[in-house]
């Protein structure tokens, strides 16, 4: 075996400059599928994690019959007794918030300008409150005994040529079907920097939220945070067993995002598949034009006695030495690549998907699992990729290789 070794890596040193843009394809190929699957594990994280957050959290608990396309404020579509039931709920140890929260429609206006938001009527002192809260980037966040005062995002306060302290006209659907509408100020303009949440939410108080919209007492869901999300289903079957109300999950509550995700590793995949197949090739025609430069030599070793397996093996050797080399370089280019794209990332502002939240800018996670998987498989590629020209050498019969060159 130590022959063998020896014998492939004298052979790679006779044509340097081929072997060494070889082993680089492999590095490239190897490069652009970590950057491919990390800019792809970083938007998906970033989406789920914005997700969970910002708008539909790990857990929340709610009458079954609200439907949250029509933000019903009927009611018989609320729960009733909120904080007594978020109370216990925050109770488990698995929770890190719970926190009533009120949806409701309007519109906001302002000189001859409108827009229609969605409005979040929240506890202010609640930690899941928090990326809102973390996210002023002028003025104030909301106080629980705030009658007259409301967030609104960067991109409606652009829109709306808004500014702290002015003041704008929100009407509000209420729980008997009428319209109630009120002359707010602009407390603090936040930003999540997710376009889609920040363009079309403003927040109010809880409590001057269920005063405006006559549902003192209700709230429409009970949002919840978990510490943990792996303990999101531990915690939703002990819910369901000690409540009468219904228990959707995260992926319950972003099932375009679910979809999608399992899209995108289709697509991703067969994306794989070129990336590789255009490096197995390169290794291909590099081995094979290794056979056919050197058939004497092949058929001298044959002649003093070196069976067609040493020789394949001699072969599967070379294409081993390529793929370490390849890969070793790759993996330096992929962290390198990673690092480039990461310093200003990806913008694209309000290009996301209708029903998911995508963040302004793209920015690339790399991990472990994605950068072994990705490397395992451009070493099982080149190393097959260097089985046929391996066999083709193996069965070139000693007579007929000691003809080839004469």
């Amino acid at each position: 075996m130590i022959q063998i070794i020896k014998m492939a890596f004298r052979d790679l040193g006779r044509n340097r400059r081929r072997n060494f843009f070889s082993a680089l394809a492999v590095a490239i190929g190897l490069a652009l599928l970590m950057l491919m699957s990390s800019v792809i594990q970083g938007e998906m994280g970033s989406a789920i994690e914005s997700a969970i957050n910002l708008q539909s959290g790990h857990i929340q608990i709610r009458a079954a019959s609200y439907d949250e396309n029509k933000s019903s404020l009927k009611w018989e579509d609320l729960v009733a007794n909120p904080d007594e039931i978020a109370g216990q709920i925050g109770a488990l140890e698995q929770v890190k918030a719970a926190t009533p929260r009120l949806f409701a429609s309007g519109f906001l206006s302002t000189g001859d300008e409108s827009a229609g938001v969605q409005i979040y009527g929240v506890d202010p002192q609640s930690a899941a409150n928090d990326p809102y809260r973390n996210g002023i980037i002028s003025g104030e966040f909301l106080n629980a005994d705030d009658r007259e005062g409301l967030l609104i995002g960067k991109p409606a306060a652009e829109k709306l040529h808004l500014q702290v302290g002015d003041k704008v006209s929100l009407s509000v659907n209420t729980a008997d079907g009428n319209v109630q509408e009120q002359t707010f100020t602009i407390r603090g303009i936040y930003t999540t920097d997710t376009y889609g949440f920040d363009n079309g939410t403003v927040f109010l108080p809880l409590s001057k939220a269920q005063a405006i919209t006559q549902t003192e007492g209700h709230a429409s869901t009970i949002f919840v945070l978990l510490n943990d999300t792996a303990d999101t289903d531990q915690v939703v079957a002990a819910l369901k067993s000690s409540s009468s109300l219904e228990v959707l999950t995260w992926r319950d509550l972003n099932k375009l995002f679910v979809e999608f995700e399992t899209m995108s590793q289709s697509y991703i995949s067969f994306f794989y598949l070129i990336i590789l197949a255009i490096t197995a090739s390169v290794i291909v025609n590099t081995l094979i034009m290794s056979v056919y430069e050197r058939t004497r030599e092949i058929g001298i070793l044959s002649a003093i006695g070196m069976r067609g397996g040493r020789i394949l093996g001699l072969f599967l050797a070379e294409s081993f030495m390529l793929a370490i080399g390849g890969i070793v370089m790759g993996l330096a280019l992929g962290v390198f690549a990673v690092y480039l794209f990461n310093i200003n990332g990806f913008f694209v502002g309000n290009m996301g998907l209708s029903g998911m939240l995508i963040s302004d800018t793209i920015r690339a996670q790399l991990t472990v699992e994605n950068t072994v998987n990705v490397t395992v498989m451009t070493f099982i590629a080149t190393i097959l990729s260097g089985l046929y020209p391996a066999v083709m050498a193996s069965r070139l019969e000693p007579v007929q290789a000691l003809r080839a060159e004469k």
